[in-house]
């Protein structure tokens, strides 16, 4: 197996409130160097779901909407040997560098692992006491790929409504 190396920066800016941590962009997202790239992946259909609004096409204006919602992305995996795009094929992995971002950006208040491939990846490499001052949660993998304890779409949109908990403005 080849090295596979995450092309993708970190979404992320002063305003971000709330933190979506995937695993590994899969082979579509590396190609178009896009995050949740794969036009099967849920994740896109529910950020429209849960803001009621159509998502762009344009991956540039997708991008500037979760910006604008005050949500930032990012992977656990800086670097990994992966067979295809499955988590469940990935082994020696590196993980991104999580404690100087969130030294960065200490605004950030919720962190979402993208399934439990990144939560454990991040656990076992970064560990959660980077996240002391944070809630986190691991939420069901938006990922188009089968696999056990696979939600439906509606489940899977009903669990992330959580993370419109931490976009209203608690200073009003």
């Amino acid at each position: 197996m080849q090295p596979i190396k995450n092309i993708l920066p970190p979404i992320v800016d002063e305003q971000t409130r709330v933190f979506i941590v995937g695993s590994m962009p899969g082979k579509q997202s590396l190609e178009k160097q896009q995050y949740y790239g794969n036009p099967r992946n849920h994740f896109w259909p529910i950020i429209g779901e849960l803001f009621q609004i159509a998502i762009p096409e344009n991956y540039e204006e997708r991008i500037a909407l979760l910006r604008s919602k005050k949500i930032g992305l990012w992977d656990s995996i800086a670097s990994c040997e992966r067979k295809g795009s499955l988590d469940a094929t990935i082994k020696n992995e590196v993980p991104n560098d999580f404690e100087t971002l969130f030294e960065t950006y200490p605004q950030i208040q919720l962190v979402l692992f993208n399934g439990g491939k990144s939560f454990d990846v991040f656990k076992k490499h970064v560990g959660l006491e980077v996240l002391e001052k944070r809630s986190y949660e691991k939420m069901p993998s938006t990922s188009p790929i089968p696999g056990k304890n696979i939600k439906s779409f509606d489940e899977k949109v009903a669990t992330w409504q959580l993370l419109l908990d931490y976009l209203v403005d608690r200073d009003v």
